[in-house]
């Protein structure tokens, strides 16, 4: 009877979580960056936002150290955090897949940052192949999140930034294709 009423109350929290994290996302701003949420900064300078990042460091999924996140300052990044258990995540990634793929000719860079431990991350990989590279960012990964911007701590989150290292745009949700394209059409990067 104890376990029933156990998993009884573990169902009902599950519930109230998945409501809350719904209700989150409703309610998280979206789209380019106004002046109250990022500082513009001074190209020798970054605002602590893109500092957290960009002093970063991740693992590969071998669990190596993957390249310093600063190798890839200069160019435009479109930054995913994702985990194979996120549904919502799961369902985006082809289309940044496809973001990749247009936009990568064009100087844009993708990186994914699997909020997530190495082995489901590489089963997951083995099914659905993706042409930018992932790394790993374990649980660190949603305090970096927060750094950016995701005052929810929800997943999905993707955060641009421009050639110059500053966060240009974000949204917490799923993204799609023809927003990424029209973030790209109205940012000059």
């Amino acid at each position: 009877m104890q376990r029933r009423q156990l998993l009884g109350w573990a169902a009902v929290g599950g519930a109230a979580a998945a409501g809350g994290a719904m209700l989150a996302l409703r309610h998280e701003s979206t789209g380019v960056l106004g002046t109250g949420d990022a500082v513009a900064a001074p190209s020798s300078a970054l605002s602590a936002p893109a500092a957290a990042f960009w002093n970063a460091s991740f693992d590969t999924l071998d669990q190596q150290p993957y390249l310093p996140a600063r190798q890839l300052r200069g160019k435009p990044l479109l930054l995913n955090f994702w985990a194979t258990w996120c549904a919502p995540c799961v369902k985006e990634l082809p289309e940044i897949n496809q973001f990749h793929d247009e936009f990568a000719g064009k100087g844009w860079q993708v990186l994914g940052l699997a909020v997530d431990a190495p082995t489901p991350v590489r089963g997951f990989l083995a099914k659905l192949p993706l042409k930018f590279p992932v790394a790993l960012a374990g649980l660190t990964g949603t305090d970096l999140s927060r750094q950016l911007g995701n005052t929810k701590g929800g997943l999905p989150f993707t955060v641009a930034f421009s050639a110059q290292g500053e966060p240009i745009w974000r949204k917490l949700g799923a993204t799609h294709l023809e927003e990424l394209r029209q973030m790209v059409a109205t940012i000059k990067v």
